[in-house]
């Protein structure tokens, strides 16, 4: 095949894999969600916001080592799914 006909089939390709991949996200960002349940019910994102942010802070300040920084995040991903199941429920 001919380099300039590979390069067009490629980016039609790109082209076709790009508008499916919009329709799927504007079809997800549709659908609610916990976080989307969490902003309309009048509570904001803050706590999920301060949370990333205290992370970020200890990550900083933690001892060298993966396991401190693991523990941290994890505890941060646990608070804020709990924060958005609780947001959900109401």
């Amino acid at each position: 095949m001919p380099d300039s006909l590979d390069a067009r089939l490629r980016d039609e390709i790109d082209d076709q894999v790009a508008e499916a991949f919009d329709a799927y996200l504007s079809d997800r960002l549709a659908e609610p969600g916990p976080l989307r349940a969490s902003l309309t019910a009048g509570r904001g994102a803050r706590l999920v916001l301060g949370t990333v942010a205290l992370g970020a802070l200890a990550t900083a300040l933690a001892p060298p080592g993966i396991a401190a920084v693991c523990w941290i995040w994890g505890a941060i991903a646990m608070i804020d799914v709990t924060w958005l199941w609780a947001a959900r429920r109401r």
